[in-house]
């Protein structure tokens, strides 16, 4: 555990610093922006601190948390050349007041291969020697691919994983929380800031967010923070008690409550939006162009007239998230948020596309609609148009919420999944 090339800094903007504009890696189609899930020519970030240096290992993370907006920028393989010119090959962004998780419409929020920021689970530099008996969050851990599961690339929380998962040899799924035992021995732990992580282990426990290369398992610690287990030599007790703790870490399968920073009991549980407006979205009638938006999470139409209309059938609108299937039998609500002159349509066809076994007709702004998900295999098609001619721009947004749970509940998508 410690800081290191594959770690991360927080970097904090102030309203007085200035936008830097980040474009893709030299020689690629462009940044690919992972909610979108396209490439873009670059992405300006409005408040760019000037201290900001990436971890110097191949991922290149740094995260920017930019209190105005309340955003945290997430870059992967950031980098600055000699004309100062700052490049990237991803970029993912999440709310500073959000889960820090991933949820079913806006899956993919940091740069890790869980979908978090790096920043996220840091044994923070001011953390360190705060007096505290446990840091006041759960940490983030890397396993290797001999922990790692090859069965499954992802449990809740995380909404993704490694690329290349099903290479790994483990049975430890990306998004697993590790815990060690609450008898496990923290007392005769020598080292003070070894035993401070033993003891946030049994209270927090870690999430396994990425993959690292040789190492059974690793905890994240910000750079600069000047955290070394083993100065100014070799610690042989701790190399021994980092053993121990392998060897004691579990998957947690089972809870009987969740505690926050401050110690006080609370529910996880909330709502998660199952459908996103990302694209491709094609143009089927009339004249203008129909975007997805990250920033606002929603489909942007310029240029279209009243006779315009676009479509989405290739299913991504519905959640890729493997907890967070439609399933079928299941009654959910769409709503729409939307300018006054747009409108949506939902349609699920059969299996071979030839049937109807569903549509919602079209809804305006504020309209919403309870419909069952179909039990057999079936497609879902959304269509988009304008109902006026004053070619200005338009926004549309959906949601869908299961109608009777209407909650993800962690424990069970964890432990049924």
């Amino acid at each position: 555990m410690g800081e290191g090339p594959y770690s991360s800094t927080a970097f904090l903007a102030s309203k007085y610093d200035k936008p830097v504009e980040v474009f893709g890696l030299p020689g690629k189609r462009g940044l690919w922006e992972l909610d979108g899930e396209q490439f873009i020519t670059s992405i300006t970030i409005p408040r760019w601190p000037t201290r900001t240096v990436p971890a110097a290992g191949s991922d290149g993370h740094a995260d920017i948390i930019d209190p105005v907006d309340g955003v945290i920028h997430s870059f992967l393989n950031l980098k600055k050349g000699r004309d100062g010119r700052w490049t990237a090959s991803m970029y993912a962004w999440t709310r500073l007041d959000g889960r820090g998780w991933g949820d079913p419409s806006h899956y993919f929020q940091g740069a890790r291969a869980a979908a978090v920021p790096p920043m996220a689970g840091l044994i923070r530099k001011h953390e360190i020697n705060d007096g505290q008996k446990t840091y006041r969050h759960a940490l983030a851990m890397s396993l290797t691919f001999s922990g790692l599961s090859s069965r499954t690339g992802y449990v809740f929380p995380a909404s993704s994983a490694d690329r290349t998962w099903r290479d790994n040899t483990g049975m430890i799924p990306e998004g697993a929380l590790m815990m060690l035992p609450e008898d496990f021995d923290t007392a005769s732990i020598e080292d003070r800031d070894l035993r401070k992580v033993a003891e946030t282990l049994k209270v927090y426990g870690a999430y396994v967010v990425d993959r690292n290369h040789g190492t059974p398992f690793y905890i994240y610690v910000e750079n600069g923070a000047d955290f070394n287990l083993h100065k100014p030599k070799w610690n042989h007790a701790v190399d021994q008690d980092l053993k121990r703790m392998q060897k004691a870490l579990r998957q947690v399968v089972g809870v009987k409550g969740w505690l926050d920073g401050y110690g006080r009991k609370f529910s996880p549980e909330e709502k998660l939006n199952m459908i996103s407006m990302r694209g491709p979205w094609v143009a089927t009638a009339g004249k203008g162009t129909a975007k997805f938006d990250t920033w606002s999470q929603s489909l942007i139409l310029t240029g279209a007239s009243s006779r315009s209309e676009f479509q989405h059938r290739n299913n991504r609108s519905f959640s890729g998230v493997n907890w967070a299937k439609m399933e079928g039998g299941q009654r959910y609500n769409l709503k729409l948020q939307s300018s006054e002159d747009s409108e949506l349509q939902l349609t699920i066809l059969g299996n071979k596309g030839n049937r109807t076994m569903f549509s919602s007709h079209w809804l305006g702004n504020g309209d919403s609609v309870e419909f069952t998900w179909p039990g057999e295999s079936s497609r879902a098609v959304l269509s988009v148009r304008k109902r006026s001619d004053n070619g200005g721009e338009s926004r549309v947004r959906a949601f869908v919420y299961a109608k009777d749970e209407g909650i993800i509940n962690p424990l069970s998508k964890t432990l049924s999944r």
